[in-house]
């Protein structure tokens, strides 16, 4: 599953959460410089692949006449070019790749910046990392279904898109990442 900008902050806290949970990990400044350094790295990531994606558009609606003149599926086309582009713009397509060295990079962050001590091999602290940010997005989509049964059953009637759901939703999504000790 895809990393959006809105969940890096929460994904970054989870992280921040495992790691210290694991005892086996010593932070030396807190959870929260682990989770911006880790959060940093993931939107670093999300708006190289934004970039991407800007650009495949770009591309589709300069050729927007041949597109049509061939009958070409857009979609389809969309995600030739973006694999195409890929490389170029520093994207892995392929998630299971991507989390890892987003996890590897975070680690080598947090070594570097001195934020955290371990006794244990590498791989396995990154590992850590990589779960973090898998069980999260395996949890998100129950968690969003969750708030929005209870939107849909609030006393006050509120509007989807605007200014007061978006407030709502975002309060109750935080409280069922409480719930479930995501952050």
């Amino acid at each position: 599953m895809r990393i959006k900008l809105p969940h890096a902050p929460y994904i970054a806290r989870k992280i921040a959460i495992d790691l210290l949970n694991s005892g086996f990990i010593k932070f030396k400044s807190g959870t929260e410089p682990i989770a911006a350094v880790a959060k940093d790295i993931l939107c670093v990531d999300i708006n190289k692949e934004r970039a991407l994606e800007e650009r495949v558009k770009e591309l589709l609606d300069q050729n927007e006449n041949e597109i049509d003149f061939m009958q070409v599926d857009r979609k389809s086309m969309f995600w030739l070019i973006k694999k195409k582009l890929a490389k170029d713009f520093g994207v892995m397509l392929a998630y299971d790749d991507r989390y890892s060295s987003l996890s590897h990079e975070i680690l080598q962050k947090l070594w570097k910046d001195d934020l955290i001590d371990y006794e244990v091999s590498e791989n396995r602290v990154k590992n850590l990392i990589y779960n973090a940010i898998e069980s999260y997005l395996k949890q998100y989509e129950a968690i969003e279904d969750s708030v929005i049964d209870r939107l849909e059953n609030y006393k006050k009637k509120v509007v989807p898109g605007t200014d007061e759901y978006d407030l709502i939703f975002e309060k109750l999504y935080e409280e069922e990442l409480r719930k479930r000790g995501m952050i």
